[in-house]
């Protein structure tokens, strides 16, 4: 079971590249990433009612006024994310976007994981994780830049 956790966010992961590519592509053919990003945040309101349709729960509105406010802010910030990189496929490519974006999140998420930050359990920052953040560095530099100065 264990395995399956494990699976499904590389699963997704790989899905959020090809979903990326897709809005960057449409963005090209309508001639405007913005209204490409707007057709796509309509889609996927839509998509998202149904899915909360689908299990709903009637003391929803009664937690959701419990929130912070700042926290609503999330889905604007999706769709600013989504804006910044679908403009960015087309000039670096989907596979330097997709690694330089991966290691951003990868070293945002360490340190909400540090912290205990929005109710992540904590998970303190060690010098083994510093390691794998060097080393996912230099993968990713690698991946972008493809090749070893020194091994020419």
């Amino acid at each position: 079971m264990k395995a399956l956790w494990l699976a499904a966010p590389f699963v997704v992961g790989m899905v959020i590249a090809l979903h990326f590519s897709m809005n960057a592509a449409i963005g090209k053919i309508v001639g405007t990433p913005r209204m490409g990003n707007a057709a796509f945040w309509l889609i996927g309101a839509a998509m998202a009612v149904l899915i909360a349709l689908s299990g709903w729960d009637p003391t929803f509105w009664t937690r959701a006024r419990t929130a912070p406010p700042w926290l609503w802010l999330a889905g604007a910030i999706g769709a600013c994310i989504v804006f910044a990189v679908i403009s960015f496929i087309p000039r670096l490519g989907a596979g330097t976007t997709n690694v330089i974006l991966l290691t951003g999140q990868v070293i945002g998420g360490l340190l909400i994981a540090h912290y205990g930050l929005l109710g992540s359990p904590v998970e303190r920052f060690t010098l083994v994780r510093l390691f794998g953040v060097l080393l996912m560095i230099a993968g990713a530099s690698l991946a972008v830049f493809g090749r070893i100065p020194f091994l020419r």
